[in-house]
């Protein structure tokens, strides 16, 4: 963490906008389990936005607020004020099974048959063919 709060600090000295030291900083002052489900994605006004996956995370890191603005500031300075929790992450919605190279029928897929055009279609096919021997 020390060596961290090191290079930001030579960061801060190079005339970075403030916004993007408060997002580099950002995984470095929560911690790692915390950097996976968060990004900082700017900052205005000396607030730091940060997009949280669900409103769970945002009630719950509200309360953690004070501890990660004591974090922020001690690797960038006192830039930032406050902390703002928007939800911005969207969760992966569930996947459906891919049934591999069988059609649901009785019937195999071919490839070939997702192209549109017919004339294209017969020549993959025919070189496909001699391809295979």
């Amino acid at each position: 963490m020390e060596r961290a709060a090191r290079s930001l600090a030579k960061l801060k000295s190079k005339h970075l906008p403030l916004t993007d030291l408060a997002c580099a900083a950002w995984p470095q002052a929560v911690g790692p389990r915390l950097a996976r489900r968060t990004r900082a994605v700017e900052m205005v006004k000396g607030t730091v936005i940060v997009e949280v996956e669900d409103r769970l995370w945002q009630k719950n890191l509200f309360g953690l607020r004070h501890q990660i603005l004591a974090n922020l500031s001690r690797l960038i300075g006192p830039v930032a004020t406050d902390v703002e929790f928007r939800i911005g992450i969207p969760r992966r919605p569930p996947q459906r099974e891919v049934t591999s190279g069988v059609q649901t029928g009785l019937l195999p897929v071919d490839e070939a048959d997702r192209i549109a055009d017919p004339i294209l279609r017969h020549l993959y096919v025919r070189s496909r063919r001699s391809a295979l021997g």
